[in-house]
Order: C-alpha cells, then structure tokens, then sequence
C-alpha cells in the first residue's frame, strides 16, 4: 500500500511538473521555442478588441516593430527613442524595456546604444530602427540593432557585453533578428554595400567567424531574414536566405554546406523546416515559395528544390506548417494551405487587409494579424473554416508572442496582453 501511495505521488508531481511546464512555455525568440510559430498554449481567447478580453494595455515608448519575448515572468522588447527636446531630430536612444508579464509594470529601461544624426540610416515607413526581435537563454537576453549594435543583458537590466563591430549600410534599415547556434549568437547583415553572416560569442560578444555571401552579378542585394538552425543526419545548419540565394552554414566555422539560388531580394520570411524540407520565400520582385531538401553539398539548385511556386507567395510574413500542411498568408491577405511534401494547392481564400505579422498557430487554431489590427482565426485543415475575427484599431506589423493562456500584441504604441477574463 505505501509503494502504491509512492507511486500515485510520483505520477502527481510528473503531471504537476508537465502542466507547470505547458502553461509557463517560455516565447523566448522570434517565432516561439521552436522558431517556427508554434505555441504549446492552451485557452487562448477566440474574441477581443481594443478592450474586450484586454487584461492591460501598457504604452512603449519610441518606435519599434520588433515582437515581444517572454522569460519567466518577464517580457522583454526593444524601441527606439527619439528626442523630446528636438522632435525633427534623427537621433535614437535605442532601448530595452522589461516588462512583468501578469501586471504589464515596466519594470526597468535601459539605453543599450546611441544612435547619432550622421549613422542614421533612412528606414522604409513599414520599418523601425528597433525592429529586429530579442532572443533569450533563460540567463540574459542578447538584443540585435543591426548595424547599430549588438548586445547582452541581465534579466535585470545590467549590460554585460556590447559589440559595434558589425558594420554594413541597411537599406531600408535593418529587420533580421539573432538566432543562437550552440555556444553563437548569428546574424545575417545583408546591407546595400556589403553582405555576410556573423556569429558572435555569447560570452563576450567578440566575432568568432565571418562569412560573405555567394557573388552575384544582380545589383539589388539586401535582405531582412531571420535564419533557422536545423539539424540534418546530426549535423547542424544555419539556413540563413539572403538575396538571390539561401544558404546552409555549419555552426562550427561558418563553412558552406550547400547553397540554392533563387531571383529574389529583400528577402524577410524566416525559414521553416519539416518533412525533411526547408521552405523559404524570396520575396521582390515576385516572390517564389521553394521547397528544399537540405541533405545536399555545395550549388544544389538544379538537384535539391523538390517543388516551387509563385502563387500567393507572401513577401514579408513567414510560412507555417501544421502537420501536412504548409499555410501562406500573403501581404495583401490571401490566405492558402498546400501540401508540404508535394506543394498542391488544397485551398486559396482573400482574407483582405495587408500583411507583415508571421502567423501563429496555438491551442488547435491558426491566429492571423494584419497590419490594420485584425485578427483572423482559422482552423487548419482542407478547406477554409473561419473561427472569429477581432481587432484592436490600431497599426500592427510585429509578429505575436504567447505568455500562459493569453497573445502578447503589439500595436505602433502599445503593447497588450489578451486573454479570456472569466
């Protein structure tokens, strides 16, 4: 009897220690744990408006489109301010806010860098010059100002590291967020000028290796994408897209697993990865959908795209992939679901409204956002099934993040947690 008593307590504390677990997942980078829009959440609301279902609405500071992140407790983002005592100026104190997840308290704000008039670079109105998205381990939280800087903090604000080394002109400012790769924090830099890949020690931030991008003849070669570290037959890759090719990238030196060309440039969807392909979108001027198996070595364009399409691709939101399925959401809202093995289109629906947010899918719905501040929610499947749609008036371009039950929405001045108040 007491052996049954010990087990039954066993199977408690495991089933205490897994739903602690699912209802605490960390957000902890652009696109959730998994970096590819996934969330283990459960209970998430299906109805809200600018205050409906809205437990708090806190105002950020400044101008930012990166996404929130969530450590623990806390929500990490960043912001650029500009200068109360000269509003034309062009000058950016460039910040991180840390905020407490249940009561939206800011709980500290630190300036990481000092953006000046003369290294200002000109931004596209649908960008910031915060827009890139944090990444935490759990110990500190490593925030990305493209060529503005690069940094490392505390969970309590206090700067350990700080690198400015990491130099190339942004066109239209920058927009690639950090992704880590073991013991490396990696960046693609793909400026006007210059176009590479870095990757820097997490322990000090210094540059552990360097790589330029494949030469091309093609004149337009900037790029916004957030890579992806997959692993293949045990190795690791960093998928990074670039303009006019992807690229795999070994973690341990830089070194070039396999390259894929495509036409394309201003490049900003992050890769995803799933029944052993890597889907990528390449944007302007038309934008192709490329399906690739990444077990190649060196130029395998002509050998490794197992299917492509330029229907609908979108050219900013990233793709998802729920089962077999693989769902676009376009920038002028046209939503489709294809077949991720073989790129059959099972369905294509006009959504309406314009599109930057990456699509979540959660708790068995797939959540949309358009930059007008509607929500779509749809269940995935064979044909288009609309759930609710819901908005918060107001502009919206970052991506969604997920704390406990409830979406971390962030408008051009807000940041809102919204969640079922029964």
């Amino acid at each position: 009897m007491f052996n049954m008593k010990l087990r039954h307590l066993g199977w408690l504390i495991l089933l205490l220690t897994v739903t602690t677990t699912v209802r605490s997942e960390d957000w902890r980078e652009f696109r959730g744990p998994t970096g590819q829009g996934h969330s283990l959440a459960k209970n998430l609301p299906v109805s809200w408006s600018d205050r409906e279902n809205v437990t708090w609405a806190v105002d950020i500071p400044g101008e930012g489109w990166s996404s929130p992140i969530l450590v623990g407790d806390r929500i990490f983002v960043t912001t650029a301010v500009g200068s109360s005592d000269d509003p034309d100026s062009r000058n950016r104190s460039l910040r991180t806010i840390c905020l407490q997840a249940g009561s939206g308290e800011t709980l500290w704000d630190v300036e990481v860098f000092q953006q000046q008039h003369d290294s200002t670079s000109r931004i596209h109105g649908k960008n910031s010059h915060a827009s890139p998205t944090p990444i935490s381990d759990g110990e500190f939280v490593f925030v990305h100002f493209g060529t503005n800087g690069t940094a490392c903090l505390t969970l309590d604000g206090k700067i350990v590291w700080k690198n400015r080394d990491v130099v190339y002109e942004p066109r239209h400012g920058s927009g690639g967020s950090p992704v880590f790769a073991d013991d490396l924090i990696v960046v693609s830099c793909d400026g006007y000028d210059v176009q590479f890949v870095v990757a820097l020690d997490r322990k000090n931030g210094d540059i552990r290796w360097k790589k330029e991008r494949p030469a091309t003849e093609v004149v337009k070669r900037f790029a916004f994408s957030t890579p992806l570290v997959i692993e293949v037959g045990g190795q690791k890759q960093i998928i990074s897209t670039g303009a006019n090719s992807v690229v795999a990238y070994d973690p341990a030196d830089g070194s070039e697993i396999w390259m894929v060309k495509h036409p394309g440039y201003s490049v900003v969807p992050r890769p995803v990865y799933a029944h052993g392909l890597v889907f990528i979108c390449t944007s302007f001027d038309r934008s192709h959908l490329l399906a690739i198996r990444p077990d190649g070595a060196g130029d395998v364009t002509d050998t490794h795209v197992a299917w492509q399409t330029a229907r609908a691709v979108p050219h900013t939101p990233s793709l998802l992939v729920i089962g077999d399925d693989l769902y676009a959401i376009s920038d002028k809202g046209i939503a489709s679901c294809l077949d991720a093995a073989s790129g059959e289109v099972r369905w294509t629906e006009r959504v309406g409204g314009n599109f930057s947010a990456s699509p979540l899918y959660a708790d068995g719905r797939i959540y949309l956002l358009s930059e007008e501040g509607e929500a779509t929610i749809i269940e995935p499947g064979s044909e288009y099934v609309e759930v609710a749609r819901n908005n918060v008036n107001a502009r919206t371009l970052a991506s969604y993040a997920v704390v406990d039950s409830a979406l971390l929405v962030r408008t051009e001045s807000q940041l809102l947690r919204i969640e079922n108040q029964d």
